[in-house]
């Protein structure tokens, strides 16, 4: 699908009169999230061609009108690039000073100790650590991960 239709798609509902999609309002929605979240490319471009960056910043972007109270990021910079990486933890640090709340799961333990107020830590499926931000030291947190 084109960049616009896909970030316009969770929202199709606030988009139509009558039952009707207004193509003028998916552009002008498609036009203010690409601006927000600069995602590089063509409203019309389909969505699969863009870098990935861009095509994560779309994931995000599209669900955000939506006004989300919980967003959950599973590996939200896996395959980008530096710059795409800088971009997306704004993203994440924008959502929760809005009061969003977020859980961000990644295998990057600089991400995690970089976006996390409270780190989490599994291992073999079973909780073996919650730390405060303050206690989250990468050695503290190796040794939760690999003690069970």
């Amino acid at each position: 699908m084109p960049v616009q239709d896909n970030v316009a798609l969770p929202s199709l509902r606030d988009l139509t009169d009558g039952g009707v999609v207004r193509r003028s309002r998916v552009r002008d929605m498609a036009r203010n999230l690409a601006q927000r979240f600069d995602i590089r490319g063509r409203p019309g471009q389909a969505a699969g061609t863009l870098s990935g960056g861009n095509q994560q910043k779309a994931v995000i972007a599209k669900w955000i009108p939506k006004r989300p109270r919980l967003v959950i990021f599973d590996e939200p910079t896996r395959g980008i690039d530096v710059g795409a990486k800088t971009a997306i933890y704004t993203l994440i640090e924008e959502l929760t000073s809005d009061g969003v709340g977020v859980i961000v799961i990644s295998s990057e333990l600089s991400e995690v100790l970089g976006l996390a107020r409270r780190v989490l830590v599994l291992s073999h499926g079973r909780q073996t650590g919650l730390l405060e931000r303050d206690e989250a030291t990468e050695e503290h947190v190796m040794a939760l991960a690999v003690s069970g």
